[in-house]
């Protein structure tokens, strides 16, 4: 019955996890992630998918801060 609901709730995640994959900068969050939570004692899903949620709020933190300085070198300028 574990095993069971184990594949389930596994299955559950990837259905969401799946719109989230093209995320920029999940990718390459979910590796690391991934990787570190494999070392860490077998946690590899849970550290992809934190990964996953990490590298994607560091590049919309990226995005933002260059928008924000294009935008200020642009009202400089005139």
């Amino acid at each position: 019955m574990k095993r069971v609901f184990t594949s389930l709730s596994l299955a559950a995640l990837l259905a969401f996890v799946h719109t989230a994959a093209q995320a920029e900068g999940c990718t390459k969050g979910a590796a690391v992630g991934g990787v570190t939570g494999h070392v860490a004692g077998d946690h590899g899903v849970a550290g992809a998918a934190a990964g996953c949620a990490i590298g994607h709020h560091e590049a919309k933190k990226k995005d933002k801060a260059a928008s924000a300085a294009a935008a200020a070198s642009g009202t400089a300028g005139k």
